[in-house]
Order: structure tokens, then C-alpha cells, then sequence
């Protein structure tokens, strides 16, 4: 188990720890809040924090399913003024902004991993498997073949 709250080594040089608190502060704040609304009373920021922080722990600053780094510099540089003012070609900057993904949309529990933005909307709600279909659908239409791995 990580240190309580603490910066992953990783991360050491790339945000400071003040960041990375607020960053986590703020995911567990609005997990928490939809998952409560979604009928998970046991959904309280202290849980879902200290569950993303051991997400990003595990994630050795990866996305899960692509593989892809993160760019963990993006952290709290979001801004919706130069988003409207840049559309597309803002968001396509932060393809690789680490979010968190519930491993299971229905799940009871707070288990989170960590992927990029653009990952992450593409997965949207689908369970993992549900992803990997349609992943391979797109790439079986588009003439590739798929080798299935474990």
C-alpha cells in the first residue's frame, strides 16, 4: 500500500505535491459525489481518495489499457475559457491527461485505474470487455488483424 497521500516517485520533478493533492482532492470530490448519486452511500471522498491514490501507485504513470505515459504535467491545466476559445485542437493536447476509470461502472466498491483522457472517453461507461469488442471491431473493419492476448 503507498504512503498515505504522497507523491509517487514518478511524479517527483514533474508536479509538486501541492498539485498532485489537489488534483486527487478534486477526483475523489466529484467521483464521490456521482457515485452517491447513483446510490452508493459508502462513496465518501476519504475512500475514493485514498483508492485513486493507490490507482495512480499502480499505474507506474501508464494508462492501463493502452500502455500508453501519461503526461502527468497536465494535471490541473485544464481551462474551460481556452478550451471554448480553442475547441478540438485544445482537447487533442490533452489526449494523454491522466483520468480516473471505475474498473466497473456498477461495481459497489471504489476501485479505480488510471488512463488518458482520450482513452477514457472512448471507453466512456462499457465494462472492460465490452471495450476490447468494440476495439477490435474497429480494427477488424478497418482490415487489421486481431490477435487476442490472455
Amino acid at each position: 500500500m503507498p504512503p498515505k497521500h504522497s507523491l509517487p516517485k514518478f511524479l517527483i520533478g514533474i508536479v509538486t505535491p501541492k498539485t498532485y493533492d489537489r488534483w486527487l482532492g478534486r477526483k475523489a470530490a466529484t467521483h464521490s459525489r456521482r457515485d452517491r448519486k447513483r446510490g452508493r452511500s459508502a462513496a465518501t471522498r476519504a475512500l475514493y481518495k485514498g483508492a485513486i491514490h493507490a490507482a495512480v501507485w499502480t499505474s507506474k504513470e501508464c494508462d492501463k489499457y493502452t500502455g500508453e505515459k501519461l503526461d502527468w504535467k497536465l494535471i490541473c491545466t485544464w481551462k474551460n475559457k481556452d478550451a471554448k476559445a480553442g475547441g478540438l485542437a485544445y482537447k487533442a493536447k490533452f489526449a494523454l491527461l491522466p483520468t480516473i476509470d471505475h474498473v466497473d461502472a456498477a461495481a459497489t466498491e471504489a476501485s479505480f485505474v488510471i488512463c488518458g483522457w482520450r482513452t477514457n472517453d472512448a471507453k466512456h461507461d462499457l465494462p472492460l470487455a465490452e471495450f476490447i469488442n468494440l476495439c477490435e471491431k474497429v480494427l477488424l473493419h478497418a482490415g487489421h488483424t486481431v490477435t487476442r492476448h490472455g
